[in-house]
């Protein structure tokens, strides 16, 4: 994947708080408890619960939409103790780095702000052609643990999606993850994909989908897998259509689509459980199997149309 070198990044569309500090420690909010972001796999829209993680695999239930800190489970919960609030300025330097698309071959924070005004503009687009107006959602980089809307959470989440503040949050060194822990390719176009995906979940909270979708939270047919096969199917969506917005010189090659598809073949349920536990529970599903998740990217990618990426009806 190559940027055109004269497209202009808008860096405003991405915040870099990583400057302001880890906060007390990896996964452990001021008192010491872990933080939500650590033990919740979240589903739904707005006001959504979350479900408990299994001790030790937390941070492989990747790509979240990260819940309000209200449980399912429970009429109520004590407030959650949050975070340092972050110091930095809210874009870091990006602005004076990151300008144009050269920039962006050139510097992996920089790449980051292209893809994400890449994927912001396709979509900026289809709203528009469908006379409905997009509303953006800016990309926060962030070092081991981050304040959201949604409560403190910290990297072993993985990459998410707030809808209490429609944010996507990022810790960069979960790519290095995906490839060392999981065996995915890696690469830039890996990393697409995954900004991608959580770009998806912002186009289900503003068309409504998260608010629709039903209360089956687990299992292989829930609406938890549903909503993130979607996800990445619009992530696919975008890929097909990315060069329309100007910001790359040429379609994206078949050795860029294989980096999407390791990843997304990576972090299937399927493959999760085998290498941590070494079985299947199809009833523990939260996200589709590495087949399934494969095979809506491409969906998406080879008809280039959000319409095609109806996972709620039929079979997945």
């Amino acid at each position: 994947m190559q940027f055109e070198d004269d497209a202009e990044l808008d860096p405003s569309q991405v915040e870099d708080v990583r400057a302001a500090g880890p906060g007390p420690g990896p996964g452990r909010g001021p008192s010491g408890g872990m933080l939500p972001g650590g033990c919740s796999v979240p589903v739904g829209g707005k006001g959504a619960g979350c479900l408990l993680l299994l001790v030790g695999i937390a941070a492989l239930f990747l790509f979240q939409i990260v819940p309000t800190n209200i449980s399912i489970d429970e009429p109520a919960r004590q407030p959650q103790q949050s975070l340092p609030a972050p110091q930095g300025s809210p874009s870091g330097n990006l602005a004076a780095r990151c300008r144009t698309g050269a920039d962006a071959d050139q510097s992996e924070d920089c790449r980051i702000v292209g893809t994400v005004n890449s994927i912001q503009a396709y979509w900026r687009q289809a709203f528009a052609e469908r006379d409905r107006t997009y509303t953006p959602a800016k990309t926060v980089l962030f070092s081991r643990a981050v304040n959201t809307a949604c409560g403190p959470a910290d990297a072993s989440v993985g990459p998410f999606y707030c809808p209490a503040d429609q944010k996507v949050y990022l810790d960069l060194t979960f790519f290095d993850t995906l490839q060392r822990d999981f065996g995915a390719k890696g690469g830039p176009f890996a990393q697409a994909y995954v900004i991608a995906h959580e770009y998806g979940h912002h186009i289900q909270n503003l068309v409504g989908t998260m608010d629709r979708v039903g209360h089956g939270r687990r299992g292989a047919t829930s609406g938890a897998v549903r909503l993130e096969l979607q996800a990445d199917c619009y992530a696919g969506v975008w890929a097909h259509n990315a060069v329309r917005t100007g910001f790359y010189t040429q379609p994206f090659t078949q050795a860029d689509i294989d980096e999407a598809l390791s990843a997304a073949s990576a972090v299937g349920d399927d493959s999760i459980q085998r290498r941590t536990t070494g079985m299947v529970v199809p009833d523990a599903f939260t996200h589709g199997t590495s087949a399934q998740r494969e095979k809506w990217f491409s969906t998406g990618y080879e008809s280039g149309d959000p319409g095609r990426c109806d996972t709620f009806t039929g079979g997945i």
